[in-house]
């Protein structure tokens, strides 16, 4: 505090009273400038030093506030209706299209390096208007079930529900006259998808078309089939993405024409994902889920904030693991370090569990793989 006072001669005098420093500081608070920081030769230490706490590995580890652990990551599997087969995909180095056979053995595989939950996708032999292969008992991902399920039934399996790797033409539901997505007819397939999925043994189911009514649609279908307790888990906020490029390769699903923007939300809004979410749970989801992860953190966190009772899950599409692979293959990126920080901010940012094409690597790296 400052007190002015005019001398006789018509300066200002200018006296600081008693308190003055003291409440200049509580004013400041702990953003005062470097300047008022006691000097390396002052008589007065610091009593803030946050680096303390950063000295040592384990001093860091300690205070670490956020940790990603192998009960975090949910594994994806491609299963490709061919016998006794595996093909590398080429833009997504390191994963594969597995037969029914060998998927089982590869999550036996993941599961001894730590995984715990594996979702997956189909590559059917045959394609047609109603993508029927996705709900035949002996559809290839019925059969990869089964097989997961009697070779490592401790793993969680969650099938993936979807019509696009199974129609002709590659979009996610039926098609009118008009060549777009009939989205009431789509829910009646689903019903039948999801049934068949959780007979072949399936613990999750997860509709991923971002069909209006899905989750009410597949909610009924399995509690009238006897299934109340096969979970959802809702892809309830689907960008139309350019990061999915190398999935396509892989689940050989890509659209024969158009594109997938008139269900899939566009990419510059994110009110319009907390409305989805809210119709969602509405429905009957017991997980939501973002989808891709890097580009869409803020979605994530408002999607924590509006549901911190629902478990939330963010999808680390196929794209940003290309990307990352591309970049360690040149030597560029360090790619452990790399993945490991791309896994935390999406944890930090507020998801319960990751969807990563990187979690073996990830259980290795544990291991010292």
């Amino acid at each position: 505090m400052v007190e002015h006072e005019m001398e006789r001669d018509g300066t200002m005098r200018v006296e600081e009273l008693p308190g003055q420093d003291r409440m200049m500081s509580d004013s400041a608070g702990a953003g005062a400038s470097l300047a008022a920081r006691p000097t390396a030769g002052s008589a007065h230490p610091l009593l803030r030093r946050p680096r303390r706490l950063r000295r040592t590995p384990a001093l860091r580890a300690l205070v670490r506030e956020t940790n990603v652990t192998m009960d975090d990551l949910i594994l994806p599997v491609f299963v490709t209706h061919e016998p006794d087969t595996e093909h590398e995909i080429a833009s997504m180095p390191g994963i594969r299209q597995w037969s029914v056979e060998r998927s089982a053995a590869y999550v036996e595989r993941a599961a001894a390096a730590g995984v715990r939950a594996v979702i997956l996708f189909g590559i059917p032999e045959s394609k047609d208007a109603t993508g029927s292969d996705a709900y035949d008992p002996d559809g290839v991902v019925q059969r990869a079930i089964r097989a997961i399920r009697e070779r490592c039934p401790e793993v969680v399996v969650i099938a993936d529900t979807c019509l696009c790797e199974y129609t002709e033409h590659g979009h996610c539901g039926l098609l009118d006259a008009r060549l777009e997505v009939d989205n009431d007819a789509t829910l009646e397939i689903l019903r039948r998808v999801v049934v068949a999925q959780a007979e072949a043994g399936a613990d999750m189911v997860a509709p991923s078309g971002m069909i209006d009514g899905m989750v009410g649609a597949i909610r009924g279908a399995l509690d009238q089939a006897g299934f109340p307790g096969v979970a959802i888990l809702s892809y309830s906020t689907k960008y139309a993405s350019a990061f999915y490029g190398p999935f396509r390769d892989a689940a050989q699903g890509a659209p024969s024409f158009g594109d997938r923007r008139s269900h899939q939300m566009d990419p510059a809004n994110s009110r319009e994902a907390l409305r989805e979410n809210a119709l969602d749970v509405a429905e009957g989801a017991d997980m939501l889920m973002v989808k891709p992860a890097l580009a869409y953190l803020d979605v994530v966190r408002q999607t924590r904030e509006q549901f911190p009772e629902v478990p939330l899950v963010a999808y680390n599409v196929s794209g940003e693991y290309a990307m990352v692979k591309a970049a360690a293959q040149q030597g560029w990126l360090d790619e452990q370090r790399i993945v490991m920080e791309i896994l935390t901010g999406i944890k930090r940012a507020g998801a319960d569990l990751i969807i990563t094409y990187h979690a073996v690597d990830v259980g290795r790296w544990a291991h010292g793989g």
